[in-house]
């Protein structure tokens, strides 16, 4: 299971689950108003039931008896052996007293120790709250290599019509088995294609068996939601979009929507997302997504649907000596 040390005492201290989660939430609010964080059933399934492609160590900083600092590397097992990707967080009231040098020199330690060059991470500046995680990653050595806009939407959007030559699918967890093969090839398209400035990574391949993998874990804490465009003519899938609405939330989370080569100028997109949004439950009435400020197609469809940026978010790399 998902391992938790302390950086401040010489003996592990093993705590529930939910004091790491309040920590977090503490120190991203205190700067980021319209953070998305980590549900905690998505910690949880993270922490006690982890899956095969990646290693999660996990780090609380402690001042006697309270939690004031938390850390976490993920370690990839299969593409980009050569990179950790890592997130640290200290209660306000408990920086700048060393606590969250302590957590990222315990992450260096053990990401070098697992043959690791590279430590990734992504680092989120609200446009209006002054915060301290940009300075903290520079300090540590960290450059940016990529930037995106956080963008919200309070729901209802305005509805946008489908192109006549085609209809939406619609389905909830796992992908029908008649739409698998379509779907992968969208999956790996958007893989390939998403843009990622200045990081090199290597892109990851979705197989059946790694999709389902996927699949399953995610329902553990997600109502996974799919929209997908199909041309009438010969029901070829040309598009989809992919939404995650953690269980219980009043809030979605707008992952990937790609439309294929061929099948774009055609507004599909957008059309995709709003019957995508126009399905969900009376309670969630807000929408998160992020778009790199160079996909000016997807930036404009969502400027029109109402989204409108409140973060940048950085992703940022240390290299390791």
């Amino acid at each position: 299971m998902g391992r938790w040390t302390s950086a401040s005492s010489t003996s592990p201290t093993l705590l529930p689950a939910a004091a790491g989660t309040t920590c977090r939430t503490g120190s991203a609010r205190a700067d980021r108003p319209h953070a998305l964080l980590e549900a905690f059933d998505a910690f949880e399934v993270s922490a006690t039931q982890p899956g095969p492609y990646a290693d999660r160590v996990r780090w609380e900083a402690h001042d006697g008896d309270r939690l004031v600092g938390v850390a976490e590397l993920e370690l990839p097992l299969t593409e980009n052996p050569d990179l950790g990707w890592a997130e640290v967080h200290v209660v306000p009231e408990d920086r700048r007293r060393g606590v969250g040098r302590a957590l990222w020199d315990a992450i260096a330690e053990r990401a070098r120790a697992d043959g690791r060059a590279r430590v990734g991470g992504e680092v989120s500046v609200d446009l209006e709250v002054a915060g301290a995680g940009f300075a903290f990653a520079a300090a540590m050595g960290a450059v940016e290599k990529h930037r995106e806009d956080h963008l919200v939407a309070e729901l209802p959007v305005s509805p946008c019509a489908t192109d006549p030559a085609y209809d939406v699918l619609t389905w909830r967890g796992r992908c029908p088995d008649e739409h698998r093969p379509a779907y992968l090839t969208m999956r790996n398209q958007m893989n390939a294609d998403v843009p990622v400035g200045e990081l090199d990574l290597e892109i990851t391949v979705l197989d059946d068996a790694r999709l389902a993998a996927s699949e399953e874990r995610l329902a553990r804490s997600y109502d996974v939601r799919v929209a997908a465009a199909r041309r009438r003519s010969d029901g070829v899938l040309g598009g989809y979009s992919l939404l995650f609405v953690p269980h219980g939330a009043d809030h979605a989370w707008q992952d990937d929507t790609l439309v294929m080569p061929e099948h774009r100028g055609r507004r599909l997109g957008a059309a995709l997302k709003s019957a995508a949004y126009a399905a969900l439950p009376p309670n969630v009435t807000l929408v998160h997504t992020w778009t790199a400020p160079s996909n000016t197609a997807m930036h404009r469809t969502n400027t029109a649907m109402g989204f409108r940026v409140v973060e940048h978010m950085h992703e940022v790399e240390v290299r390791l000596a």
